[in-house]
């Protein structure tokens, strides 16, 4: 099966994913500036969302320490500190086939590492020390490499699982991603603004002002920002899932939860960036969820290739709703693609939906939908 989330999202003044420079993400699109957040921007903060360890349990670790990691779990099992740091430069080398170790002990890949890859790491490094007279600092990279087993058939955690990983080093398993996330681009084009703004020294009096050298602000400075509505896109193949989750004691109760969760991670979640000057936190003002039995992935950006027209007053939500509909039907009538299932909430346009859909009128009554 296919599950596919389209969401509409309108930000006010916001810079939720910035460039080197500061500036708001952007693309051209149709031959228009758009705004963009970017797809890594996104699954960061689905993934680091309360919510995603909420409906979805444990989550995976994404780090270049592993070395302290497995000196932890080491010291938790009674090896002595002395003797768990001493391991620390070995294992820095095994994120990487070489098993090239480096002595700032972190690996020289951030890989991502579900609880068992670190428990493996931690057994087979133990198996060498009492081989080696619990001598650390005789034990090298390559070694705990030989020592390591199971990689194919240990258990991953579901954000490994829908996002996968790719790695060099064979102590781990590469993983196909069960998710493909677009970045997300406004609908209408976009002009990036900058706000200027000064910092005043609460020390300085009114009569200080009257002294040349001493009056003005503290400090100046400029945020660029915009203000945006998003189109977000994502797929998810549930059989690659399903291969993923094949050695997790709960893979079919997380099969069964995956579309619910996903849904409102994506709806009650927004990107980091900037929220302490912005809190630019909304609602969707579309989700469209489409299943599929063939799975032929279709992003609807292309309803957006001519923008919508942002100088009407008022009209940026409605019309983007309006074009996605347009493009839905579109595609529908030429190219009769089957949707076993296609649900639609927008709780604000509620005059605009394609001709093939199940409508909610709420959100519980969505993600009832969903689960039947």
């Amino acid at each position: 099966m296919l599950y596919e989330i389209h969401m509409l999202k309108n930000y006010p003044p916001a810079n939720l994913n910035r460039d080197d420079t500061g500036m708001p993400k952007t693309c051209y699109f149709g031959g228009a500036q758009r705004g963009r957040i970017s797809s890594q921007c996104l699954k960061r903060a689905w993934r680091t969302s309360s919510l995603f360890g909420q409906f979805l349990g444990q989550m995976g670790i994404r780090t270049r320490k592993l070395p302290e990691l497995v000196a932890e779990e080491l010291k938790k099992r009674g090896t002595g500190a002395d003797i768990a740091d001493a391991i620390k430069k070995a294992v820095s080398g095994i994120a990487n086939k070489e098993g090239k170790e480096n002595k700032d002990l972190i690996t020289s890949q951030i890989v991502f590492y579900a609880v068992e890859d670190i428990v493996a790491v931690a057994d087979a490094v133990e198996t060498l020390l009492k081989k080696n007279a619990m001598k650390g600092n005789n034990i090298k990279a390559k070694e705990i490499l030989e020592q390591i087993k199971d990689a194919d058939i240990r258990p991953l955690t579901l954000d490994i699982a829908l996002f996968g990983r790719m790695v060099t080093s064979p102590a781990f398993a590469d993983v196909e991603a069960a998710v493909q996330t677009a970045h997300a681009i406004s609908t209408h084009p976009v002009n990036p603004e900058s706000d200027y703004f000064t910092a005043v020294d609460d020390l300085v009096s009114q009569a200080d002002d009257l002294d040349p050298a001493a009056g003005g602000a503290g400090m100046i400075g400029e945020i660029d920002y915009n203000s945006c509505c998003y189109y977000h896109y994502i797929a998810i193949d549930t059989d690659v899932l399903k291969q993923n989750l094949v050695n997790s004691p709960e893979a079919q109760k997380l099969m069964d939860e995956v579309l619910p969760a996903f849904i409102q991670i994506m709806a009650y979640t927004d990107p980091s960036g900037k929220q302490n000057s912005f809190a630019s936190h909304v609602l969707p003002e579309l989700l469209c969820v489409e299943i599929k039995e063939k799975k032929i992935p279709v992003s609807y950006a292309n309803a957006y290739a001519s923008p919508v027209n942002f100088s009407a007053s008022g009209r940026v939500i409605g019309d983007s709703v309006k074009a996605l509909v347009e493009e839905i039907n579109r595609i529908d009538e030429s190219y009769g693609l089957e949707v076993k299932h296609r649900f639609w909430f927008s709780p604000r346009i509620k005059d605009e939906q394609p001709r093939k859909c199940e409508i909610a009128q709420n959100m519980g009554e969505l993600l009832l939908k969903c689960r039947q």
